[in-house]
């Protein structure tokens, strides 16, 4: 039986490549507005994030998604992220 390709993408904060399903992926909409999405088919432009605490709280010190989806991220996201990890 034929292998399925597990698909992988790079953490915006640790720049480590990681399988898809192991990150949370926040979105920028067309509309300007910043999600979480938990689906993975939201449409806009996307950035993934390790499921780690300590990372998430980097990216807020660092405003590492503010500069990676050219919006400023409000505080409910991140706190939203550390919600949906615990």
């Amino acid at each position: 039986m034929k292998q399925r390709k597990i698909p992988m993408r790079t953490c915006v904060i640790t720049k480590e490549k990681c399988e898809k399903k192991d990150l949370l992926r926040v979105v920028r909409t067309p509309e300007k507005e910043v999600k979480v999405d938990l689906t993975g088919k939201l449409n806009g432009k996307g950035a993934y994030l390790k499921k780690d605490v300590e990372d998430i709280k980097k990216a807020h010190q660092n405003k590492i998604l503010d500069r990676v989806l050219e919006i400023e991220v409000p505080d409910a996201i991140y706190e939203e992220l550390i919600n949906i990890i615990k």
